[in-house]
């Protein structure tokens, strides 16, 4: 194991990319697009946004235009997101060696959870067993708070009943260090996803691993 882990009690880690391959977030994010036109919403008010925060950022403008199509373009494009994960887990798996690596650290005796943008449904479909293996599950239906909203950690925190300062945070994006950092947790970045090393450490990565199965034993 990382001399890093030493002393921690608790690890919380990000799912795609990280546990199991990552979805198509760009292609994901063109639909989301596209749909989001088609209500007239223009692109200023959502550029450069994440997919989620497209989807706030847009109902919030067609509410202040008075839109009588608010609701239905908010229901229409939470759908688009739930069933474009679902499609996508279908056809994914968890990496090799995952399941052996989480019971590795849960005989450490480390509490594990998991903090995920994705929905509960497709991270479950991909990982049917996850529940048997970590101590808590916090998707995007868990929560109003997403990272790197610190919260969308906290949450995973309290339930795990582990104080900040005593966890790590491990993910492949950027959103996964950022919010860590703002906890004071440790960060560790790992390369199985999209980003760089440089990415990473720039995001406030303590230390960057190939992939999640360095923190073995």
């Amino acid at each position: 194991m990382i001399t890093a882990l030493d002393g921690l009690q608790g690890l919380l880690f990000d799912f795609d990319g990280t546990l199991a391959p990552n979805l198509d977030l760009p292609d994901l994010r063109n639909r989301v697009c596209a749909l989001t036109a088609t209500f007239g919403v223009p692109g200023s008010v959502f550029a450069d946004a994440y997919i989620v925060e497209i989807i706030d950022l847009a109902h919030a403008w067609l509410i202040t235009e008075h839109a009588p199509s608010a609701t239905a373009y908010r229901q229409q494009a939470h759908q688009l997101i739930v069933d474009f994960e679902v499609q996508a887990a279908q056809q994914t798996e968890p990496f090799p060696g995952i399941r052996a690596l989480l019971g590795e650290l849960r005989t450490a005796r480390f509490k594990l959870g998991v903090v995920t943008r994705n929905c509960a449904a497709a991270v479950l479909e991909v990982f049917p067993d996850l529940l048997e293996h970590v101590d808590c599950l916090h998707a995007r239906d868990h929560t109003v708070h997403l990272k790197p909203d610190p919260r969308h950690l906290q949450v995973s925190l309290n339930t795990l009943g582990i104080r900040a300062e005593n966890a790590a945070m491990i993910g492949d994006g950027k959103l996964d260090m950022q919010a860590g950092r703002r906890l004071d947790m440790y960060c560790i970045g790992v390369l199985t996803g999209s980003s760089t090393a440089a990415d990473l450490r720039q995001a406030g990565a303590d230390q960057v691993l190939h992939d999640c199965l360095a923190l073995a034993l």
